[in-house]
């Protein structure tokens, strides 16, 4: 893997997972939804898309995006996506941190499992 994929995978992990973790925070400062009413779905929607913390997610996954299809265009998808597993690591713990989750001792052994697996897969061949 040269310098420049790994840059850009560097920068899909970190996009993807302070962008997930932005929108759960602004999902949670919105609350449950529980309706099927339009109109109530109607006002959670603004609601949703005014959000700081959701708008601020919104954007991240969408850079996620666009630099997910150039890393695809120039680098095996059976490289590119188990890297960007990294970012189940990342997000477990920023989870822990920042929306204040609890993380079980099995949850963390297999977090730990996945971020092993990451380091082997991204050895030189």
């Amino acid at each position: 893997m040269n310098l420049h994929i790994a840059t850009l995978i560097i920068i899909i992990v970190l996009t993807n997972a302070i962008g997930e973790i932005c929108i759960a925070k602004g999902m949670r400062q919105i609350g449950e939804i529980s309706t099927l009413r339009i109109r109530e779905l109607v006002k959670i929607g603004w609601r949703v898309l005014s959000n700081k913390f959701f708008f601020i997610g919104f954007v991240l996954m969408s850079m996620n995006f666009f630099v997910f299809l150039v890393v695809l265009s120039e680098a095996d998808l059976s490289l590119v996506v188990p890297a960007t597993a990294l970012g189940f690591v990342l997000k477990t713990f920023a989870a822990k941190v920042f929306l204040r989750e609890k993380i079980s001792r099995e949850r963390l052994l297999g977090t730990l499992l996945v971020g092993l697996g990451v380091a082997l897969i991204s050895l030189p061949e």
